[in-house]
């Protein structure tokens, strides 16, 4: 069993292959945390200690032993103003205006298998040895009730935690934080690792010693966001790749989040993670219930590399949609870059048929066939065919593409619209917008209120309408703006503060909708490229966008930080023009291939402008993804150097799950006079195996490969790569 209650000590154990998650009914009924880390069969409720601290205060029934005070007191799932004045899991504004939570333990059951959530995606059972815990606790004073929800995935080294928060009282309380889990560790010694960025340079990871008092990353922007992620890592300061203790939490949301690190006097370290307090005031009457998003947590002592597998494994056996598990996304060509909104249908059979010629096995067209859609002001919001750009409609463009045969993509915007759009001069009241006030534009365009089912359903109808009858194989989801002006003329002006989370679970109603009405489509999330790259998204469709910048060298960076928490199946990486349109870089179309083949495989351009020798090498790339693809992006992957602190050169390298076939991606950043030789050292392979490397002829052992390592070429030229190709024989 993962999950066992010793009755006579009060302890909770949670066991997974590796690791073991420990917390108690301590004094009064206060659940303490005790222990998370390596396996352990004892229990662990003899580490606290019970001391005096001065200035601290004492739960009342503690009379007058002043040695139990809650600031100190490793809580489980502390509430707000009952002195524990660290970072709260969570805080209400009860009936009479106070804003107390005080839990106390009441009940616990254990189930085999994964609970669910009522409207939000979270980790699939399909067929994990899970079992579930659920912990009751209640405020005396208030009846306000929260269960405590904890998954435990045995073989992945996985822990979900969520709460429902009921309102089991008489008076109406209003939420104001909610997290999904509170994590405390008995040392101040530890780094944290988040992942920063910005438009077109997503996901950096940045790592920084905890201090005293909060460092907090999060998003108020109504998407996760480009500029923080809804990840994190805590690790021992001398964790590296292959060894020391590394924390993983990733949430499985899709808004604002909010993920707070505090360290006291006392060398504690807590963290929490949830919905963004800062935007989160939620009415629970009387028998309600607020359910919180899921959090993703894993443990390793062996570093970050075998905490990334334990995500990457559980993406993709317990969370994408299971139809896509063992099979890779068709090499495909986008024709964004090529044309951007300015195309018509021969056009676009122009570079499908060149796509055709070369390999490539899909075609996508991208924003610009509908409605009033001649620039980027206008024509979101109505999804019909603008059948003066597309003669033969939606159905009969896609079965041209298919006759050709390649298989057909499409993109959408769906929670957007133009005020330029028949929609918006229907149903001006469907936005997000304060009454009154002009609102905010980005990009020239509106948020649809998802918050309000007849917005979603009536965007439902349309893609349903327009799609059902044609040959629809991938579809391109995408999001391009933060929601500003937050107001939702369907809720009175107590409830505004419902508004951000009420548009996600209005998004997942959409996304569950669409998918199951399409469920042999591919789709693919993305939002201004990387800027809603999440768990939550990816419940949904087996791939995200991972940014805008399809620049080589920016890649580098922007995949690395990345593969920290998301594994590469999911990346949507292609190859694009150059010189680059976002940077203006030219690199080898080798090397836009050799970041490419670590994600979904792709091209960003009109492959009849590229020259005869780039267009055989394309014949060459797709050729080789189709047969190396499933190792390349779905193998296990290995970050084999950090391209924040190496400069000469970035390698990776991803292991099939037998072992028995290996690409290794080496990228040499600067060239230069007179230099030595860089002996990689490879990873994940079985050491007694013979492996052959086709690019080079020779054949070594695993062993010598991983311990002696491989000799790189010295290449006279900055930002050029090698692939190598291992196989066992």
């Amino acid at each position: 069993m993962s999950v066992r209650y010793i009755e006579d000590k009060k302890v909770f154990l949670l066991n997974t292959k590796h690791t073991s998650y420990q917390f108690r009914v301590a004094e009064f009924g206060f659940l303490e945390h005790l222990y998370y880390g390596r396996k352990i069969t004892d229990t662990a409720d003899y580490l606290p200690v019970r001391i005096r601290h001065g200035f601290e205060a004492n739960p009342y029934e503690s009379e007058k032993d002043r040695t139990i005070c809650l600031d100190v007191l490793e809580q489980e799932y502390p509430g707000f103003g009952v002195s524990d004045f660290r970072v709260s899991a969570i805080s209400v504004i009860n009936g009479d205006g106070s804003n107390c939570m005080d839990l106390r333990y009441v009940s616990h059951k254990v189930t085999d298998g994964k609970y669910r959530l009522h409207g939000m995606p979270s980790l699939r059972d399909n067929g994990g040895t899970w079992q579930t815990l659920e912990v009751l606790m209640r405020d005396p004073y208030t009846q306000v009730e929260v269960t405590l929800v904890y998954g435990v995935l045995e073989e992945y080294d996985i822990i979900t935690r969520c709460a429902r928060i009921k309102n089991a009282g008489e008076q109406t309380v209003f939420v104001n934080a909610a997290h999904s889990a509170c994590i405390s560790f008995p040392t101040d010694q530890m780094d944290m690792i988040s992942f920063y960025g910005s438009w077109g340079h997503e996901r950096c990871a940045e790592r920084t010693p905890v201090r005293h008092g909060k460092i907090t990353v999060d998003s108020a922007r109504g998407i996760s966001s480009h500029y923080q992620n809804p990840s994190a890592i805590l690790c021992s300061p001398d964790a590296t790749e292959d060894g020391g203790d590394c924390y993983g939490i990733a949430l499985v949301y899709s808004g604002n989040f909010a993920i707070t690190t505090e360290v006291n006097d006392f060398k504690q370290t807590r963290l929490v993670a949830g919905v963004n307090p800062e935007t989160l005031y939620w009415e629970l009457t009387k028998g309600s219930i607020f359910e919180t998003p899921e959090a993703v947590i894993t443990y390793s002592f062996q570093g970050l590399s075998k905490m990334s597998q334990n995500f990457h494994r559980t993406v993709k056996h317990h969370l994408i949609p299971p139809q896509f598990i063992h099979e890779r996304c068709p090499v495909l060509i986008n024709n964004w870059e090529a044309t951007m909104i300015d195309f018509d249908e021969e056009m676009l059979v122009n570079i499908a048929g060149k796509a055709k010629e070369l390999g490539v096995e899909m075609f996508v067209m991208d924003d610009g066939w509908f409605g009033r859609r001649t620039d980027e002001y206008r024509g979101l919001g109505d999804w019909q065919c603008n059948r003066e750009k597309l003669p033969s409609g939606i159905p009969g463009f896609s079965k041209r593409i298919h006759d050709m045969g390649l298989k057909f993509g499409i993109w959408i915007e769906p929670e957007m619209v133009n005020e330029d759009s028949q929609l918006y001069e229907e149903h001006p009241d469907w936005c997000i917008r304060i009454p009154g006030r002009k609102p905010t534009r980005q990009r020239y365009q509106l948020i649809l209120d998802f918050s309000r089912d007849e917005v979603v359903e009536a965007i439902f109808q349309q893609l349903y309408e327009e799609f059902k009858d044609a040959q629809i194989d991938y579809i391109k989801w995408d999001m391009n703006r933060s929601m500003t002006d937050r107001f939702s003329s369907a809720l009175p002006a107590h409830r505004q503060g419902e508004v951000c989370h009420r548009y996600v679970l209005g998004l997942y109603k959409l996304m569950e909708k669409m998918t199951k009405a399409f469920p042999h489509v591919r789709f693919e999330g993305c939002s201004g490229g990387g800027g809603r790259f999440d768990l939550g998204v990816l419940y949904y469709m087996p791939q995200i966008w991972c940014s805008d910048d399809t620049d080589a060298v920016e890649r580098i960076h922007i995949q690395y930080g990345t593969s920290m928490i998301y594994p590469p199946f999911v990346m949507g990486a292609h190859v694009s023009e150059c010189p680059n349109q976002q940077t203006g870089r030219t690199v080898s179309i080798d090397t836009r291939a050799a970041l490419a083949y670590f994600g979904t495989f792709g091209y960003e351009l009109d492959l009849n402008k590229i020259s005869e020798e780039e267009q055989k090498a394309v014949s060459r790339q797709v050729k080789y993804y189709q047969e190396h693809g499933l190792v390349s992006a779905h193998g296990d992957y290995y970050r084999l150097s950090d391209p924040e602190t190496e400069r000469e050169y970035v390698a990776f390298m991803s292991v099939s799950n037998d072992k028995k076939e290996a690409v290794v991606g080496y990228v040499q950043r600067v060239s230069g006079a007179n230099k030595g030789i860089i002996y990689l050292r490879l990873k994940g392979l079985e050491e007694q195996a013979v492996y052959e490397i086709l690019e080079l002829g020779i054949k070594l052992s695993g062993a010598a490969l991983m311990y002696a390592g491989l000799p790189m070429p010295v290449i006279k030229a900055d930002n050029e790569a090698r692939v190598f190709t291992l196989m066992v024989r």
